[in-house]
């Protein structure tokens, strides 16, 4: 599943430079994840980096985007291929 990012942000920008997807930008006013690209970090890492380094603790499953590990995996072998 994609993760998403809370009104909580503080738009501190520290999750924009671990995503291995450039799946992360600024919105207004606070940063969001496209979906589309966000793979949970499956294909780089075992945990989401985005989640590890928010210090507002606002970042969360995206429940709109339900993916297995498989999927994920075949989304990051696309988006990198």
């Amino acid at each position: 599943m994609a993760l998403m990012i809370t009104d909580e942000c503080t738009g501190c920008d520290a999750c924009v430079d671990p995503c291995p997807n450039e799946a992360i930008a600024f919105g207004d006013p606070i940063f969001i994840i496209n979906a589309l690209l966000c793979t949970e970090c499956v294909g780089t890492d075992e945990d989401p980096q985005c989640e590890l380094v928010c210090p507002a603790d606002c970042i969360i499953p995206n429940p709109d985007f339900v993916e297995t590990p498989e999927q994920l995996q075949e989304k990051y072998d696309n988006i990198h291929s």
